[in-house]
């Protein structure tokens, strides 16, 4: 899950200062009982103590270190069940002072070995999302508030239903997409429609929903996109090397408003690279257009015509434009 390396610094970061502030509130709880029931913090200095300076003397002493250390155990679990019974005694759980980490799986490290530990995992999504919002405008954006009241019920001809039918149908289509992602076969979606139909709205909740599975997602607009390409190839930008990289291989890659670039060789290239190199490793993609696939089909190369229409499910979009209507209502 080839997270932004910002995003997974910016979560370390959290997870450093969840674990910092987890362990001062156990030094403070910890401290209060010792203050409570003195006893209880001679205990835990004579645990700490015990077996190693057994293990010392019988070293110095130059005998085997085995009774030293046997006589050692039995005092600890002499001095465990005493601690026991003094925090039982005073209304404390019997683990009252024995720290544990927020995951027990890496200790709180965010890491177990090479590979994410799944709580570094969650807040680097939780991190996405959050930089998702900036950019996307999240707010209440999901699945729950897409409000379908803003299609006509009405039949229309032209497309052989209302556009409210086409609307449920296509919700539940992203819906579908968004809670299945990440298992096999999945497909990807070509989302088309005029202009202020819900395509930015669902490509937001679907976002939210695969990062909060704890995916990597990129969403970014096709004019960004191809700048970014050509920011790499012909200025040598690292950061734009990254960039490329991030849309490659990123789980999920939400390109937006395919159409509204200025048409290049470059733009032809790049295009066919990014969706391509995604179906290669079974990446998947969702691009948002204007555009029909016919009317993509007529304006870029023969080769992602055919990706497209092969490897994506047009998704409809029908009705009057929101942002009109809010207006409108307003």
């Amino acid at each position: 899950m080839p997270y932004d390396a910002n995003v997974i610094q910016a979560a370390t970061q959290t997870l450093q200062e969840n674990a910092r502030r987890h362990r001062a509130d156990f030094d403070r709880r910890r401290q209060e009982i010792y203050r409570r029931v003195p006893r209880l913090r001679e205990i835990d200095r004579q645990l700490s103590q015990t077996i190693r300076l057994a293990a010392q003397a019988a070293l110095r002493q130059g005998v085997d270190p085995g009774p030293a250390l046997a006589r050692a155990k039995a005092q600890n679990l002499s001095l465990q069940a005493e601690r026991r019974t003094l925090l039982e005694r005073n209304r404390y759980p019997a683990d009252a002072l024995h720290y544990t980490p927020l995951c027990p799986l890496c200790n709180d490290r965010g890491w177990r070995g090479s590979e994410m530990c799944q709580c570094l995992r969650a807040l680097c999504g939780a991190e996405q999302v959050k930089r998702l919002s900036s950019m996307l405008e999240l707010g209440d954006q999901s699945f729950d508030t897409f409000d379908l009241d803003y299609y006509s019920p009405v039949y229309d001809p032209a497309i052989g239903s209302s556009p409210r039918e086409v609307m449920e149908f296509t919700l539940n289509i992203c819906f579908t997409f968004a809670n299945r992602f990440g298992r096999q076969g999945g497909k990807n979606l070509f989302l088309t429609g005029a202009p202020g139909l819900g395509k930015t709205f669902l490509s937001a909740a679907i976002a939210r929903v695969v990062s909060e599975k704890g995916y990597s997602v990129v969403y970014d607009s096709a004019v960004t996109v191809f700048q970014r390409f050509e920011a790499q190839r012909f200025n040598r930008d690292e950061r734009a090397d990254g960039d490329v990289q991030r849309y490659c291989t990123c789980d999920l890659m939400i390109l937006d408003d395919l159409g509204s670039e200025m048409l290049s060789p470059l733009v032809h290239a790049s295009l066919y690279q990014l969706i391509n190199s995604r179906l290669i490793a079974g990446r998947q993609t969702v691009i948002s257009s204007n555009l029909s696939l016919a009317e993509v089909a007529g304006r870029y190369t023969p080769q992602v015509a055919s990706r497209l229409e092969g490897d994506y499910d047009a998704v409809r979009f029908f009705g009057e434009d929101i942002r009109k209507q809010k207006k409108n209502r307003n």
